[in-house]
């Protein structure tokens, strides 16, 4: 729905009749009040922005989906203004004292049309660090509205492929900034993210894999062809009954955009190639049937690569909350958020 809603503030911005004009302006007002994406205007900086006089700032962050202590922080990339979140555990200080070593960093990743607040909603991140200990970077994507963003992951989405943003520049910027000045240990920085989110973290996965630890892709595809330079450890989410990011691959039976993703096959066929593991998974089923693990040990590294897969799965976060009133109900079988951290924290690069 926001992305319908953001293309038909494009038409609206190209159109040239008046009385069409204004009825679709009418048409977006409605699609845009029945859409839950929401943030405070304070969350976020216009990402078409020109350059800030200062290349860095901080504020408080007011969305109802951060904790007060939460920041929205900016970076200069390019000629554009970035935006992020960051959320500190709240057991920070007795954590990094008890370990006597640096910290971890989770980055996620928001899909389509979604934006940060969206993203710590869906994933309830920010409660699993306050348990584990980590820091959590909510980044924002680039968009013409505050709160409709999305990435350039490859074939998808929206205004950051049509404009061929920069998004792998501005993580591997925003990982370098966390790196120096909020005592991150560079050896356990993770990412995810969800649907274009998703697929964003594959490519980050393939681009940045000097920087990039593990991944965690939640209902994504991996649809570019860059090809890593270090193993990255990979524990990907997906649903067989997703229409959106379809598991066998192909055209999405709802789109708002025409692509083509590439199979759930496919991204498991890469990365065990990639990560010299092994053919042939150990595989778990749960006891209802309809969450199987397979996991796919390195014979070489400790980069292994393990698929969950949700029989009745569809475009959600497992056990997190739905992105919209509209969206997909997510499983409450297994919880994404704790499995990937399981696998995180075992899953250092070497």
């Amino acid at each position: 729905m926001a992305i319908q809603a953001y293309t038909l503030k494009e038409t609206i911005s190209q159109t040239s009749d008046p009385k069409l004009a204004t009825r679709l302006l009418l048409l977006m007002a409605i699609l845009c009040s029945c859409s839950s994406f929401s943030i405070d205007a304070s969350a976020q900086v216009p990402q078409s922005s020109p350059p800030a006089s200062s290349t860095s700032s901080a504020s408080t962050n007011r969305s109802s989906n951060f904790a007060g202590n939460d920041q929205l922080k900016t970076l200069q990339v390019g000629r554009l203004t970035r935006s992020y979140v960051i959320h500190r555990p709240t057991n920070l200080n007795t954590y990094k004292l008890k370990v006597g070593q640096r910290v971890p960093v989770v980055i996620v990743l928001h899909g389509g049309g979604g934006n940060s607040s969206n993203a710590a909603s869906m994933s309830q991140m920010s409660a699993k660090s306050n348990k584990e200990g980590f820091l959590v970077i909510y980044p924002n994507g680039s968009g013409r509205t505050k709160n409709m963003l999305t990435w350039n992951s490859g074939n998808c989405c929206a205004y950051a492929m049509r404009n061929n943003i920069d998004d792998v520049g501005f993580i591997r910027k925003l990982i370098e900034t966390i790196l120096e000045t909020e005592n991150a240990d560079p050896k356990r920085v993770f990412v995810t993210g969800i649907s274009n989110g998703g697929m964003m973290s594959f490519r980050l996965a393939c681009e940045l894999s000097d920087l990039i630890a593990a991944a965690a892709p939640v209902a994504g595809a991996l649809n570019v062809d860059s090809v890593p330079a270090n193993p990255v450890s990979m524990i990907m989410f997906n649903g067989m009954a997703d229409d959106h990011v379809v598991y066998e691959g192909g055209p999405p039976r709802k789109s708002f955009e025409p692509r083509v993703d590439k199979s759930v096959a496919y991204a498991v066929s890469f990365w065990i190639k990639r990560n010299d593991c092994t053919t042939k998974p150990q595989k778990q089923v749960n006891q209802s049937g309809n969450v199987t693990v397979d996991t796919y040990k390195s014979q070489s590294t400790n980069a292994d690569v393990v698929l969950c897969t949700i029989k009745n799965g569809k475009h959600s976060w497992p056990g997190g909350k739905k992105p919209r009133a509209q969206g997909d109900d997510p499983s409450t079988e297994i919880s994404a958020t704790d499995m990937m951290w399981d696998f995180f924290k075992n899953h250092p690069k070497k």
